[in-house]
Parts: structure tokens; sequence; C-alpha cells
């Protein structure tokens, strides 16, 4: 039996690149409890990042899908998020859909650039990369998209590139999947780990 809680999150960012692209979003959840900020990004986003998130950024702060959307600055977004996690009362597991390769860099880089990647490591474990997971579990579904597993192990379909939605559809796969602890622990990454 695994003690560790599991934290599944997720970011909407400017663009792809994990080297340079701001978090416009980060949700988590963890079972019944939500954590979402926004935050006004500094860079433009990428056209293809406005089309699938439907974020815009104008005179007058951040928009979503045309409607103004209060946001946090991102120092105080990265310590609110930070206060939930600690709230678990001890390190958490972050869960990701392709964590590895993209949420926990983007975060860590962050994290880095305000000095608070230190003080995050007290609080999470690692992360969990459920994409890879999926990939390694169930071999024969078409696509490992989060949205295509969703539809394949749930049958439903959501309001995909929403990070609250994103975040919630995940924890609900990975209570269907329930993977044992053999498979899960070889899909985690320490958050000492240099992305």
């Amino acid at each position: 039996m695994d003690i560790r809680t599991i934290v599944f999150f997720d970011l909407e960012t400017t663009g792809l690149d994990t080297s340079v692209c701001d978090i416009i979003q980060l949700a988590a959840v963890c079972e019944e409890r939500v954590f979402n900020g926004y935050t006004l990004p500094r860079q433009t986003l990428t056209e293809s990042a406005t089309q699938v998130t439907g974020f815009t950024v104008r005179p007058g702060g951040l928009f979503l899908h045309g409607r103004p959307v209060n946001t946090t600055p991102l120092y105080d977004v990265l310590t609110s998020f930070m206060a939930f996690l600690r709230s678990f009362r001890r390190p958490v597991l972050l869960a990701a859909h392709n964590a590895r390769r993209f949420d926990a860099p983007v975060l860590t880089r962050v994290l880095r650039k305000h000095s608070l990647l230190q003080e995050f490591q007290q609080v999470v474990s690692g992360f969990l990369d459920t994409f890879l997971m999926s990939k390694n579990l169930y071999r024969s579904v078409a696509s490992h998209s989060q949205e295509s597993l969703v539809r394949h192990f749930l049958g439903k379909s959501y309001n995909a590139h929403n990070a609250v939605e994103d975040a919630k559809m995940l924890q609900e796969l990975y209570k269907a999947w329930r993977p044992n602890q053999w498979d899960v622990s070889r899909f985690i990454y320490s958050a000492t780990y240099r992305f």
C-alpha cells in the first residue's frame, strides 16, 4: 500500500519550448481539493497555443475565449501552489501527462528563476509521468494523448487544455487504471532531477 499523496497537475503555457515559455495557468487536484492560478505572461503566445488553449493577451490583461481572467503575479501563484502542496503534510508526488518532457522542466525552470526550487523540493518528492506510464501499460491503445485515453477508458470527452479540467481528468484516469506500485515507481522522477 502506497502512502504517498498524488497531486495531479497541469500547466497551460505560451508555447511548447520548455526553455523559454511562460506559464499562463497552473492547476492541481487531489481528491476534491483544487488549486488554480492564472498569471499574465510576459511573452506573446504562439498562434498554436492560442488556438489550443483559447487564451489571448490584449490591453486589459488575460482573456480566455474572449472573457477577462483575473490574474496573479507568477511569484504569488507559485508560492500559493506550494502552500497548497504543503497542506498535505508530507511530500507529495506530482503527476502530469508528459511530466518528464514538458510540465516538470517548465515548472522547475520557473521555480529556479524565482529562487523557489529548494523550497519546492521540500514539499514534492518527485514527478510521475502518466504519459510514459500509459504508453508502457497500454501499448495496444492507438493514441496516448490524454484526450484519447479519457475517451478510451472513461468513455467521455471534456474541456481539454483547461488546466483544471486536465488535472481532474488525469486523476479520474489514474483511478480507472489502478496501476500497481511497480508500474508507478518506474515513471517517477526525483524533484531534484535536472530536466
